[in-house]
């Protein structure tokens, strides 16, 4: 069997609800995906949802793997990776790389007719989830609808966007608790800061929210290339600090275990691809730190963290990411219950994609996505 060719198409969608942080606290309604399809000269095709920040490189990444065994995934990750020395394995490169390699897995599962989990070397095929809403933009009503409709699927572990003011932090962390079923569910509380602020800002907002709340961990207190800053976060704070979704080298990995700069170790198939999230899962197990699974469209990251020895609990965000495709998987009891589908159990449907086809992404969803606010690590909130 022999790689044929690598085809994608860039698709628009209107999300169910919006999403956003404290870097975009207006939110976006909009979103523009990347579907990826590698196809074989004996019909089995593998599939990925993918970051459209990584299409512009795909169709040189896709020399490396076009005319080639499949089933010699690891070189062909390999050579992509060789291939990208120069430049390096960073952004629209790294998302390329990601975009093609959680395909290949795809494939990879179905050729053996088994789902991507059991081919992993997973046992059982669920992951203990955690609720986050990218909630940002949420009105206070809105938040506890979204926290108490996962809180009904038996979720008791919810992620607040944080930043906006001790004052406002507060009062939304206790929305999102009550929401979870309160001092009755003993729900597990996580934020998320989302590089926000500076290492001072960070500890000062922390020991406020601490005050009133047991916090499980504090995500991205800092930007993520302070590695000295995160490490004095998880000193002076009694959350384990969380960090890594933005990583996309197991250099930079090793880097963040050496300096002791994260507690719990975050992986993302989006932005590193599957093949490099195992290693760095791997890594993080020999520094005994656990790793999470960030959120994917279709959950396809689940036959991963269902795979992982040191996994805790994965993202999941119900916001309507599936506008043009199916997936084969549930939430029931605050579990991810993974489906019996070969392959990651995404499938495609050909006509909504068409209709969602677009040539390049929404101009303000594309500007909003884009950056760091500017007042991060100068002020303490968006507004100030």
């Amino acid at each position: 069997m022999r790689i044929t060719g690598v085809e994608t198409v860039l698709y628009d969608y209107e999300l169910s609800r919006p999403i956003g942080d404290v870097n975009i606290p207006t939110g976006m309604h909009r979103r523009t995906d990347l579907a990826v399809f590698i196809g074989t000269d004996e019909g089995p095709q593998g599939v990925a949802v993918a970051s459209r920040l990584g299409a512009g490189a795909i169709p040189m990444l896709s020399e490396a793997v076009i005319g080639e065994d499949p089933l010699g995934h690891r070189g062909l990750w390999e050579r992509m990776i060789r291939g990208s020395f120069k430049p390096g394995n960073e952004g629209a490169t790294a998302i390329g790389i990601a975009a093609i390699d959680n395909a290949l897995w795809d494939l990879r599962a179905k050729i053996a007719g088994v789902p991507l989990w059991r081919f992993l070397g997973a046992l059982e095929p669920r992951v203990l989830a955690y609720a986050s809403g990218l909630d940002g933009p949420l009105t206070d009503d809105e938040l506890r609808a979204y926290y108490e409709s996962m809180a009904a699927r038996g979720v008791r572990a919810g992620k607040l966007k944080v930043g906006f003011g001790v004052e406002a932090d507060l009062r939304r962390l206790a929305v999102m608790h009550e929401a979870l079923g309160g001092d009755a569910a003993e729900p597990t509380l996580l934020v998320d800061a989302n590089e926000f602020w500076s290492p001072k800002q960070a500890v000062r907002a922390m020991r406020a929210l601490e005050r009133r709340f047991d916090i499980a961990w504090c995500e991205e207190p800092v930007i993520r290339t302070d590695l000295d800053g995160l490490r004095d976060v998880s000193r002076a704070i009694n959350a384990a600090v969380a960090t890594g979704e933005n990583l996309k080298d197991i250099h930079l990995f090793a880097a963040l275990l050496r300096h002791g700069a994260a507690d719990v170790v975050q992986v993302n198939p989006n932005m590193a691809g599957l093949t490099t999230c195992l290693r760095a899962a791997e890594l993080a197990q020999a520094f005994d730190r656990p790793v999470s699974l960030m959120n994917s469209a279709g959950r396809y990251g689940a036959h991963l963290a269902a795979a992982l020895p040191n996994h805790t609990m994965m993202e999941v965000l119900e916001a309507g990411r599936d506008a043009t495709f199916t997936f084969d998987s549930t939430i029931t009891d605050g579990w991810i219950i993974l489906g019996d589908t070969p392959g990651a159990g995404i499938t495609f449907d050909l006509e909504a994609l068409e209709r969602h086809r677009v040539d390049h992404p929404h101009l303000l969803n594309a500007r909003l996505a884009a950056g760091r606010h500017p007042r991060a690590g100068v002020r303490e909130h968006p507004d100030e």
